[in-house]
């Protein structure tokens, strides 16, 4: 009996020298992690906000009507669908409260198998949202074609666009100037690009402006643009096309028409000559090509390279870029 009580006694010790929150060793590294994790989350939650503030909302805030249209459809489609997801949600919400354990009042149907009415707002609702999205994107599609020429009086300013690698190349054919990594227009006016690639397929983005395009070797895609009032805008490659690809931008600078003129004026007085020997240096890759203008362009070099009389560059190659164009070597 002696020793019977001692025992006791020690599990009765050992039982309350223990805390409740104590966790065996094994556990402890997992309750560490959980609670680094949650603190993570809390953390990431709390920064958010401010991250965000650094992007820009170039689609959201167009300067020119095919940006403002495009946008109208964004807009519009997101009416759409939340006009179903909200309800939907608000639907799964008070259906899991009216129909709690708790509710009496609920009406249990354990043998239910089938509603007429609810099968016709089932199907119906989505129905008439593909039909209602369908039917915008149907008539955006059509109204902003990006061949289709915009209305106005005044006519369009022509620019020649060629993509590179990893750069832009803008022809100027009426006022026989270029410039790379650069585009300068009449705020105002009507703008026509003719676009190819003299590389891999690329694509032609200017977000406050709209319609993003693509550009193919040995072909012209055609697009029509305004920008409504003077600013910078920001132009960009939105399809990956090898290792110069993050540098692949350019800046967009909408002048009065005046300045436009100023410009071309002091463009012609200083720079080199665009012929196909300047060309084919430019075809070289190079990464992160600082602009600059060619003071004279001849007017047939859009044709010679979509004709491919003018040999195309040599293309993204396997493994790391040449030194000359990267300082990343292969090792």
């Amino acid at each position: 009996m002696p020793r019977l009580a001692t025992r006791k006694d020690e599990l009765r010790r050992v039982a309350m020298s223990a805390k409740p929150d104590e966790l065996p060793g094994s556990e402890r590294p997992l309750q560490c992690l959980r609670s680094t994790a949650a603190r993570a989350g809390r953390w990431a939650v709390a920064m958010a906000p401010l991250v965000l503030t650094a992007c820009q909302p170039a689609v959201l805030e167009p300067q020119g009507p095919i940006g403002i249209a495009e946008k109208t459809i964004l807009i519009d489609s997101l009416a759409i669908m939340l006009a179903i997801v909200i309800p939907t949600i608000a639907a799964t919400f008070a259906f899991a409260w009216w129909f709690r354990a708790s509710n009496t009042r609920a009406t249990y149907l354990p043998d239910f198998e089938y509603s007429g009415r609810i099968e016709l707002i089932v199907w119906s609702i989505p129905l008439l949202t593909v039909i209602l999205l369908g039917g915008v994107a149907w008539i955006g599609s059509h109204d902003l074609d990006p061949a289709k020429p915009l209305a106005s009086k005044t006519p369009p300013l022509e620019v020649q666009v060629v993509s590179l690698d990893w750069k832009w190349l803008f022809i100027y054919p009426s006022q026989r100037v270029a410039s790379v990594n650069q585009l300068v227009v009449p705020a105002g006016v009507p703008l026509h690009f003719s676009l190819t690639s003299a590389s891999v397929m690329n694509t032609f983005f200017i977000p406050q402006l709209g319609s993003m395009i693509y550009t193919m070797n040995g072909m012209t895609t055609q697009l029509n643009l305004r920008a409504d009032a003077p600013g910078t805008f920001q132009g960009q490659s939105s399809h990956y096309s090898g290792d110069g690809f993050s540098g692949m931008h350019f800046e967009v600078r909408a002048v009065s028409p005046e300045q436009f003129d100023a410009w071309i004026e002091d463009t012609r007085k200083t720079g080199p000559t665009l012929d196909p020997a300047s060309y084919a240096e430019l075809t070289r890759q190079s990464m992160n090509t600082r602009p600059f203008t060619f003071r004279a362009a001849d007017p047939a070099l859009f044709k010679q390279i979509v004709t491919e009389q003018l040999p195309p560059g040599p293309g993204p190659q396997t493994g790391r870029p040449h030194p000359s164009v990267s300082p990343r070597t292969e090792h």
